[in-house]
């Protein structure tokens, strides 16, 4: 049985990996946000011009719900290969991200606008997931056995 401290230092990895994966899917979000989207919906050539500050703003919590994420997806999926953990986690969290997103800017967005950003959130975590898979199939983090 591993110590305590091993533990601790693996959850730890799986949240920094976590974080790095959910940093970047954010960062994607946000480059598809101020460039992609406005030409599709707008059907113009304007870009949204991003702030800074809400880009760092938005990055840190997607790395803080990210790193959450990581350690917490460590100890669902166990050893065992059980796909509707894996997936449930994702959801969840997602979920939660997304409807608390959208429970903010209600009054102030459409249907589509608020379906996009709960669907943002799932895809983030699924992104960092996918990378604490390969984490853990690469035996970088070690999944925990309880």
């Amino acid at each position: 049985m591993p110590s305590l401290v091993t533990e601790r230092i693996e959850s730890v990895k799986a949240g920094l990996i976590g974080a790095v994966g959910s940093a970047i899917a954010e960062f994607l979000v946000i480059l598809a946000r101020s460039l992609i989207i406005p030409l599709v919906i707008n059907h113009n050539q304007e870009i949204i011009a991003i702030d800074s500050l809400e880009c760092l703003l938005q990055l840190a919590i997607g790395a803080i719900g990210g790193f959450l994420f990581g350690v917490t997806y460590r100890y669902i999926i166990r050893d065992d290969q059980n796909f509707h953990l894996n997936d449930g986690a994702v959801l969840a969290f997602g979920l939660v991200r997304g409807l608390a997103l959208v429970e903010s800017n209600f009054y102030l967005a459409g249907l589509l606008s608020l379906v996009v950003l709960v669907m943002q959130s799932i895809i983030c975590f699924a992104i960092a997931r996918f990378i604490l898979d390969l984490a853990i199939a690469r035996k970088l983090v070690k999944p925990f056995k309880g």
